[in-house]
């Protein structure tokens, strides 16, 4: 909205004198601070009205697994989809602040919306069953695997060929790997990788939201670095015209998660639920494959990595010789096996989620 006011003070002479006062508008920097601000702004202001709203809609809130961690069992009764908070948040400072025209903008909002929509359907399901099976997994897969490789698609065809199809290999500033068409599977994969990691991260009060906010921030930088010609030729990575644009995004993800992690802080008063990290992972996945670091993005995001590796080996393992490897998985359960309290796993996955970013960042410069 307000980088249409740019060009309206352009163009209509009797705005001519607000030209200097609108120019502001026009960085990406001003407009990501203003995404952040307005995103935490929103969040504190209609959050209380929403979890109320949902208390009442879903009742007994959602449900608690009762061969899970003893401690979860007076979480009963709070309610879920709390994504959709931050998803409110996020579109509305996003229409606010992005440059409308802009597709990267639409591409990443309409992953995120996507699998939200998913989410939201599972939390439905498993709110009004008071059970925690959604619906059927291959499905919900089918349906991430198809939004994802749309828009994959639509990326390829935005950039420059061969480089829109090519995976970048970090450390090294020449290397890219051609995949061809290939590279809207991958890109797919990836995706849909990141959605359902961080789904499966999001088992405690504030787990999930910070490292999330860790990582929109990490790729905010990139994003900015990445299309600006004149920074992404001085740590020579590889310039993608038009994704700076994306940071906007992250800096409102960042505001709207801020505001969220004020009700999600232990005790929470609401979770998160597949509604908002099915979306957040969605995200993070797609401005990822956008910048062209993919593989920046499971260093980054190693917490998630991390997270989803440890549910595959336990299930894995389990089949094949009836054994487990973890007390319980997702890993942050594991530990609480251990004798590990709530706020020790919580702040040290958060101790692990920065260092793990300013691992991810120090490749824009170690090429």
């Amino acid at each position: 909205m307000f980088y249409w006011l740019i060009d309206l003070s352009n163009t209509v002479p009797a705005l001519a004198f607000l030209h200097s006062l609108l120019n502001v508008f026009r960085y990406i920097t001003f407009r990501t601070g203003g995404a952040m601000v307005t995103g935490a702004l929103f969040v504190f202001l209609f959050g209380p009205w929403i979890i109320d709203h949902l208390r009442l809609r879903q009742g007994k809130g959602q449900p608690i697994r009762t061969d899970g961690p003893q401690s979860h069992l007076t979480k009963k009764g709070t309610p879920t989809m709390g994504g959709l908070m931050i998803l409110s948040g996020l579109v509305v400072s996003t229409v606010l602040w992005a440059n409308p025209l802009n597709p990267y903008v639409w591409i990443v909002l309409a992953v995120t919306l996507g699998f939200g929509i998913v989410g939201f359907y599972d939390d439905y399901l498993k709110v009004t069953k008071q059970s925690h099976s959604g619906f059927a997994g291959h499905i919900r897969l089918l349906l991430e695997g198809i939004i994802a490789l749309v828009a994959c698609y639509a990326l390829v065809r935005l950039g420059r060929e061969p480089f829109s199809t090519s995976l970048v290999i970090p450390f090294f500033k020449d290397v890219a790997l051609n995949l061809g068409w290939f590279f809207a599977v991958f890109g797919a994969f990836i995706i849909v990788g990141a959605g359902n990691a961080v789904n499966l991260t999001d088992g405690l009060d504030g787990l999930a939201i910070v490292p999330v906010m860790i990582a929109a921030a990490s790729f905010g930088m990139i994003s900015y670095l990445t299309g600006n010609a004149v920074f992404s030729d001085y740590l020579q990575i590889n310039y993608v015209a038009g994704t700076g644009e994306l940071a906007v995004i992250c800096g409102a993800v960042l505001g709207a998660g801020l505001g969220f992690l004020w009700f999600n802080a232990p005790p929470a008063s609401i979770f998160m639920g597949d509604t908002g990290s099915l979306a957040l992972g969605g995200m993070l996945g797609s401005i990822a494959v956008a910048v062209k670091h993919e593989i920046v993005l499971a260093v980054i995001g190693g917490l998630f990595v991390l997270e989803a590796v440890s549910v595959i080996v336990q299930v894995a393992s389990f089949k094949l010789t009836g054994k487990r490897i973890f007390k319980m998985a997702p890993i942050h359960h594991h530990f609480e096996q251990l004798g590990w309290t709530e706020p020790q796993i919580v702040i040290r996955f958060w101790i692990i989620s920065v260092m793990l970013a300013l691992a991810g960042l120090s490749t824009l410069k170690l090429r």
